[in-house]
């Protein structure tokens, strides 16, 4: 999928994206979010992390050169809450981290019998990270494809706050490593992200459902091995940067990193861009502001901190 570079956005670019506009305290709470995916890579030990810096301590330092992280462990297997509780501990306040979903739930399952292992899934510590736990993210396998009524049941099983979770969570069973862990703060609303690898998920249907449950479609960029969408379905934006070239390893040369500063812009500012990629023909309802959350995921070849870093800087994030 290639970008193509919208209007009036230079001007735009110099602006402050997480400023509020005068007079407006709801664009005010929205916030630009820009990181990678993971922060466990041996490669970056060479090239991000400086060399005296002990492996306990990466997370430590990442999430202090970028906004937000996305967990990956919790894709593999069920963590514990003294595990969330050191990742919590370790990072500074102002920071977020994005969550992804069992695969057990996701590639396993297949989003069919889901109750007993989405309990386990919340039961397992996720509370734990209380404040600064950001959105979940749903990744599907590539081989499904779209079944609304599959979907649907999903969907209408994510909880939308903690004391939702937290209430599914007591459901969980002996899978758990742990005890649950049921105690947070207070109550905070559960944000959620499905990212689809299946060109038969390209359709009216999906969009509806999403908008209707306030799900995020993730906007995921490839070389075009996965279907690229720019449809706005909830009330912020999550993009996923894999690489323009080669999956996972290629970098986003400066020419790239400008035009997506330009979307980001545009999305943050409540709108979309001009030649947004969508399914449908009806815009999203415009907002004063959103969210939006970008991680690079083009980890391998060690490009995605210094893009990470790169795209902060042409938003004035640092």
């Amino acid at each position: 999928m290639r970008i193509e570079k919208t209007e009036n956005t230079r001007a735009r670019a110099r602006a402050r994206p997480h400023e509020p506009e005068p007079g407006r305290e709801t664009a005010s709470r929205r916030r630009v979010r820009i990181g990678v995916s993971g922060w466990r890579y041996g490669p970056w030990r060479k090239s991000f992390y400086p060399e005296e810096l002990r492996q306990r301590e990466e997370l430590s330092y990442a999430s202090r050169q970028f906004g937000a992280i996305e967990i990956n462990g919790t894709f593999y297997s069920l963590q514990r809450p003294e595990r969330f509780g050191d990742w919590y501990a370790c990072t500074p306040p102002e920071f977020r981290f994005a969550v992804k979903g069992s695969r057990y739930i996701t590639h396993m399952k297949r989003l069919t019998d889901i109750d007993t292992p989405l309990a386990n899934f919340f039961a397992s510590g996720l509370l734990r990270l209380d404040d600064k736990l950001g959105p979940l993210l749903w990744q599907l396998p590539p081989d499904m494809r779209f079944d609304a009524a599959r979907l649907e049941h999903f969907l209408s099983r994510l909880p939308r706050d903690f004391d939702a979770a937290a209430d599914l969570a007591r459901h969980h069973d002996d899978r758990l490593r742990s005890e649950p862990w049921l105690d947070y703060s207070r109550n905070r609303t559960l944000e959620h992200a499905l990212e689809f690898r299946h060109e038969s998920f390209m359709c009216n249907e999906l969009v509806r459902m999403a908008r209707r449950h306030d799900v995020a479609l993730v906007f995921s960029h490839t070389d075009g091995r996965w279907p690229y969408v720019e449809e706005i379905t909830a009330h912020f934006v999550y993009v996923r940067l894999h690489g323009p070239g080669e999956l996972y390893a290629s970098n986003y040369d400066a020419r790239a990193e400008e035009l997506w500063a330009e979307r980001v812009l545009a999305w943050h500012s409540g709108s979309e861009p001009g030649n947004a990629v969508r399914i449908t023909a009806r815009p999203p309802p415009r907002r004063r502001a959103r969210d939006v959350w970008v991680f690079f995921d083009n980890t391998d070849k060690r490009h995605a901190p210094a893009n990470a870093r790169s795209l902060m800087q042409r938003l004035s994030l640092v």
